[in-house]
């Protein structure tokens, strides 16, 4: 007997399964619902500017710095978007490490590699797929960190993050539109008189 509530006491101690407890802790009408609230959209609003800032102080080349750098733009907005998730989301933690993940390939990094064709085995086996099927891969691999996940969670997860994304292009396209009317204004006035 003594062997049997100790076993179940140290079970009762461990952890539950992280995965059940982040699926269980907000539900999907939830998720989508703080997306769009007023809310959230300005505090993701005022940390993308901020962030943006930081990003245009870079140290870089000076041909570099004329242009906007268009992928740096997009990978701070999904860390600063994956960051207003609060890692409650698998994509949040995929976009969260993938960034890690390429910082430090950056610093082991000492020569290019050469980049492989891919299969044909891999556009055979996608093709003799249902079609259902098929659409589902597709999503998987749209909404990062759910290309082996299950229809269910796939879905719940892509819902979270369609909506967080249309959040990310409000808030882009008000800063967008915040920086086109201040250049307006730093523009020198001519007199045609």
């Amino acid at each position: 007997m003594d062997a049997e509530e100790s076993k179940n006491s140290k079970r009762s101690l461990q952890k539950p399964n992280k995965r059940r407890q982040i699926a269980s802790d907000v539900s999907a009408e939830g998720r989508e619902r703080r997306w769009r609230t007023e809310v959230e959209q300005q505090i993701y609003s005022s940390r993308l500017a901020e962030a943006l800032q930081r990003v245009g102080r870079l140290p870089s080349s000076p041909h570099a710095r004329s242009t906007i750098n268009g992928r740096l733009v997009r990978e701070t907005a999904d860390c600063v978007l994956a960051a207003a998730a609060k890692g409650r989301t698998r994509w949040s933690r995929a976009i969260l490490a993938n960034r890690f993940r390429q910082r430090l390939a950056r610093r082991r990094r000492t020569k290019k590699s050469i980049g492989r064709k891919p299969s044909r085995v891999a556009e055979v086996k996608n093709r003799k797929l249902p079609a259902v099927q098929r659409k589902v891969r597709i999503l998987g691999r749209l909404v990062p960190g759910c290309r082996k996940l299950s229809f269910p969670n796939l879905l719940e997860e892509a819902t979270d993050y369609i909506s967080a994304l249309e959040m990310q292009v409000k808030a882009m396209a008000a800063l967008a539109e915040i920086l086109a009317g201040a250049q307006r204004n730093l523009l020198p006035i001519s007199n045609d008189s």
